[in-house]
């Protein structure tokens, strides 16, 4: 056991080093600005999105209790890579401490998997606010039930990270630490090790696919729902508003699930770390900064709010 315990040891590396997104002298300029961007418009989108709804009393509702969790997800999704990412392309030292990596990933897989049932929670109050009456959706959706879903959500994200960073720090490297990635991702440390992953491959596609299919799956469940009762609406402006007030979060959930399904329903040890980079790239920085304006922009009720706040925060700085 001791023997084993100092081989493990010896085989983890100190530190990786990160090759970043590309490896072309022309791409590094836009590389750094297009993530340094997406970062400040994330920040200030998705803040205001949470100021907005904990400080307008007509923002609490079970959605938008719901889409300030989605917001808090999005701007510590963005604040666990960009940064760090940014610092690296800006320094010739592009590394990451061991202990570093398995931080970053255990967080990044946590708030992943939790922002997968949010996505899920979303539509499924939406359902109820298509199909239910109004007394019953209140009893059904009322606020304490609202907090006390999101609080099981993220007890369950936090599960599928503990999970898998126990399964990803057993795997040993053999003196590898070359990450050709742009921060740590479950995927490419496994592609990195130099053992049988047959373990890991299998745990991380069963843990996907109820983390990232079931909640998929229930999403277009309550659309179908939707779809049923809005077509009964008889009139066309009514259907047209209605599927309106859907089409903000369908977006979203596209912008979403379809790089995370690219990305991990294939077996880690054999995909494309190039395309697994730029992939990464997108749903882990572009995803989130779009998020907040494309909920906005649809919205009259959070244009609405934000301008009351702007208007608030004017009438004080006047004074």
């Amino acid at each position: 056991m001791t023997n084993d315990n100092q081989s493990f040891l010896e085989d983890t590396p100190r530190e990786f080093i990160l090759l970043g997104v590309s490896d072309s002298p022309w791409l590094e300029l836009p590389l750094f600005v297009v993530p340094l961007v997406s970062y400040v418009l994330a920040m200030v989108g998705n803040i205001a999105i949470i100021l907005v709804s904990q400080l307008d009393p007509q923002l609490h509702s079970p959605m938008y209790i719901f889409l300030s969790h989605l917001s808090f997800l999005d701007l510590c999704y963005t604040t666990t890579t960009v940064p760090q990412m940014l610092v690296s392309m800006g320094s010739s030292r592009k590394t990451i401490s061991y202990g570093g990596c398995m931080v970053q990933y255990a967080i990044f897989h946590w708030l992943g998997c939790t922002e997968c049932i949010v996505l899920a929670a979303m539509a499924l109050n939406r359902h109820y606010v298509a199909i239910c009456a109004s007394l019953q959706y209140a009893v059904i959706m009322h606020c304490p039930i609202c907090q006390q879903l999101m609080g099981i959500t993220w007890l369950s994200g936090f599960g599928n990270s503990l999970v898998q960073v126990a399964l990803t720090v057993q795997l040993p490297f053999c003196g590898r630490k070359v990450l050709n990635n742009f921060f740590c991702e479950v995927p490419a440390m496994i592609k990195l090790s130099c053992t049988n992953t047959t373990t890991n491959d299998i745990t991380l596609a069963v843990l996907v696919a109820f983390f990232v299919l079931v909640p998929l799956a229930l999403i277009l469940l309550s659309y179908s729902f939707i779809a049923h009762a809005v077509l009964r609406i008889q009139s066309s402006e009514g259907r047209h508003k209605a599927f309106g007030t859907c089409s903000s979060h369908l977006v979203v959930v596209t912008l979403f699930y379809l790089p995370a399904i690219s990305m991990y329903l294939q077996p880690p040890s054999s995909y494309s770390q190039e395309q697994g980079k730029f992939i990464s790239l997108f749903y882990s920085i572009i995803t989130p900064t779009l998020n907040p304006f494309i909920y906005t922009l649809r919205n009259r009720d959070v244009k609405g709010a934000l301008r009351r706040l702007l208007a608030r925060v004017w009438s004080l700085w006047g004074r």
